[in-house]
């Protein structure tokens, strides 16, 4: 499955209606949600029965698609089995389903009903009761490619900078590549994104601190106004479009990275870090956030199921205290930069005899590949942009 972006371009009016719509259907996800909670052994077919009643009793419900109120529904219930698979694995945080409440960001999801492309593919349409009319859809991809039964799914999301609408696209994604006979093992980090086994590194590019006093001084800004003005919704959207500048800088950094490594070898192999337990260190876990290390092994695993290269995730553990000439365990602190073999006397960098202990395991177990399916990056798209289109930017009217 792929995911295509494009950004919505119309007039406020329609924007609104959009607006409603995505309301609305944040209103059937938090009713089939109390539903649930009010009535036990309720299933995912009684919940879908529950938004015919919806629309019945509420008009404004009925203005929506049906099957967008199904999927609305069917988001309810993927957080409700979520709750339940963290039940019956004993996960400390179960993450009971929470009732959504109005934010920046929003979303309402059409499947095969509820709106209509021209035939030049460069406009969508909205059908449903709300009436938000044509919107020109401005983006790099071209749907001309694919026909109209490919496209599953369509989502409209609403941003700091905007509306945009993705496209699900029932196609599978393979490419060619030459085979180049490389291996590669990988050690990231904070001083450095990551070290390889041939002793390159990445710098960190540390988008976060960058920005972070940009992002104070707009919180400053935004804490003097007066609540409920227009002021502050000026001021809070600058904030927001501030952060989601950051969180693509992020995300282009990963995915072309990502890319180029898969490109580059024919095995890549990295730490199975736990990650969710490494930011709970209060005085690393901004760092460790801002390096987006899980968004990096995400895309490292997604473009090797397209390139069909393994990529291997080896266990940490004495990755960087044994020896990567002689295997012996040489302690050292995190503070300790060089490693210095007490056995055979060897000297490397600390980061770069890690990584060669990677690729030493990567090639023992190569058998065990990335965990991420070829259909994972809708998981991965659902809420961002995807790393094939760039939706923010139009496409240049001809010359006359």
């Amino acid at each position: 499955m792929l995911v295509f972006e494009a950004k919505l371009k119309g007039s406020n009016e329609q924007y609104e209606k959009l607006d409603e719509a995505i309301r609305t259907a944040r209103f059937i996800r938090n009713s089939c949600l109390r539903y649930w909670m009010e009535n036990k052994g309720v299933g995912k077919y009684e919940l879908s029965a529950y938004c015919a009643v919806l629309a019945s009793d509420f008009p404004f419900a009925n203005n929506l698609n049906s099957m967008a109120r199904q999927a609305s529904a069917e988001r309810a219930w993927s957080a409700i089995t979520r709750f339940y698979d963290n039940c019956k694995k004993n996960v400390a945080k179960t993450g009971f389903p929470r009732f959504k409440k109005h934010q920046t960001h929003g979303s309402v999801e059409y499947k095969t009903t509820g709106y209509k492309l021209s035939e030049n593919r460069q406009t969508i349409t909205f059908t449903d009761g709300f009436k938000a009319g044509s919107f020109r859809l401005w983006g790099t991809r071209d749907l001309h490619f694919y026909q109209l039964n490919q496209i599953k799914r369509v989502r409209v999301v609403r941003r700091a900078d905007g509306y945009y609408a993705q496209f699900c696209l029932d196609i599978e994604r393979i490419e060619k590549r030459e085979p180049t006979g490389k291996t590669i093992g990988l050690d990231v980090g904070l001083t450095h994104f990551y070290t390889d086994s041939d002793g390159q590194t990445i710098e960190n590019p540390r988008h976060l601190r960058k920005s972070e006093k940009a992002l104070k001084r707009l919180g400053r800004k935004l804490s003097k106004t007066k609540k409920g003005s227009k002021n502050r919704v000026k001021r809070r959207n600058r904030l927001s479009r501030k952060h989601l500048k950051v969180s693509r800088q992020r995300k282009d950094f990963a995915v072309k990275l990502a890319r180029c490594v898969i490109q580059s070898n024919d095995l890549v192999a990295y730490e199975d870090l736990m990650v969710r337990n490494m930011v709970k260190n209060k005085k690393l876990s901004k760092s460790i956030t801002d390096a987006a290390w899980s968004a990096f092994r995400d895309w490292l695993e997604y473009f090797g199921k397209v390139f069909g290269v393994a990529t291997v995730a080896v266990p940490p553990h004495y990755t960087s205290a044994n020896c990567s000439s002689c295997g012996e365990v040489v302690k050292k602190s995190l503070s300790t930069r060089t490693h210095k073999c007490h056995h055979c006397g060897f000297v490397l960098h600390r980061d770069w005899n890690a990584a060669r202990n990677i690729l030493e395991l990567g090639l023992r177990t190569v058998g065990h590949t990335g965990t991420l399916n070829a259909s994972g990056d809708i998981d991965l798209c659902i809420g961002g942009e995807t790393p094939q289109c760039k939706p923010s930017r139009g496409k240049r009217k001809p010359k006359e």
